[in-house]
């Protein structure tokens, strides 16, 4: 279900911009595993499977580079954009 997989990203996404970065992790994997699984992943981004699932495990701490080259990666795979908006 597209819109199901547009949300499970984006939820992940949301949890890492307000902190909560095990939740976030853990949906993005959780996305991971439900869509393109690790093996694609890896070849898509020149990346170990094992060192991706490493990344979004509960003890994983990716950096900062390698986590939104991921996210890019994914947007661009759902076919669109998220964009970050004030809210007061």
């Amino acid at each position: 279900d597209p819109s199901f997989r547009e949300e499970l990203l984006k939820e992940g996404i949301e949890c890492l911009l307000t902190g909560d970065v095990d939740t976030g992790k853990a949906v993005l994997r959780d996305y991971i595993n439900a869509t393109i699984g690790f093996d694609a992943l890896g070849t898509a981004t020149d990346r170990s499977p094992k060192s991706l699932m490493r990344m979004f495990s509960p003890k994983g701490n990716p950096q900062a580079r390698n986590l939104f080259e991921i996210i890019a990666h994914l947007q661009q795979r759902e076919g669109i954009h998220l964009k970050v908006q004030t809210v007061r």
